[in-house]
């Protein structure tokens, strides 16, 4: 479990600004996690603000919501430059699904940690098709503390770190959950994704 650093004798705000990313698969317990940290800044009397891309609808328009159906009000924008407009009194800025947002995200945090607020990124690290997903890569490069999760694996149980699409679609961004991904292990992956190609194959050649 992620506890935060005790960086200097305050009880209540950090003097120095840091990132925090928490990655993994679909099911990992991301956003759960995100708002576990969230909840916990509050209790210590920080100010907290949450974003979310405003693409991501599938459980409220505005509140960040895990599957299990824990929730936080957030502010939704469509873009990262839109972040800083509300930051300026935030101890803590969380922002949820950041794989969603365009590449100044990064940009976005740097400077926000470097402006001494403490920011905690949650998102995929990979796509549906095992390939680093957006900006995620380098915002875990600039963090000081980078955690990933893990889910379990829906075909055979074990640990899974990868997001196995079910529906038929290249498109990059598919939101969805139980009807459109599973969480697997790197060899169930693998073989799904045989087992997709080897039926795309076969459907070709009727």
């Amino acid at each position: 479990m992620f506890l935060e650093p005790q960086l200097n004798n305050s009880p209540h705000k950090p003097q120095s600004g840091w990132i925090e990313v928490v990655c993994g698969s679909m099911f990992s317990g991301k956003t759960e996690e995100l708002i576990r940290r969230a909840r916990r800044a509050v209790i210590a009397q920080q100010e907290v603000k949450i974003f979310k891309p405003s693409v991501d609808t599938r459980y409220h328009e505005h509140n960040v919501v895990s599957h299990n159906k824990n929730s936080l009000q957030s502010i939704a924008v469509t873009s990262s430059s839109e972040i800083e407009k509300f930051t300026k009194e935030g101890d803590v800025i969380a922002i949820d699904e950041a794989q969603f947002f365009d590449e100044g995200i990064i940009d976005v945090c740097v400077q926000l940690a470097n402006n001494g607020h403490r920011v905690i990124v949650c998102g995929l690290d990979m796509d549906f098709e095992g390939k680093p997903f957006g900006s995620m890569p380098g915002l875990m490069s600039v963090a000081e503390f980078v955690t990933k999760l893990h889910a379990i694996c829906a075909s055979c149980g074990d640990v899974a770190s990868y997001s196995f699409r079910l529906v038929a679609s290249k498109d990059k961004v598919l939101l969805g959950e139980m009807n459109a991904y599973e969480a697997r292990c790197r060899k169930c992956y693998v073989v799904g994704i045989k087992e997709n190609e080897k039926n795309k194959e076969g459907s070709k050649s009727i």
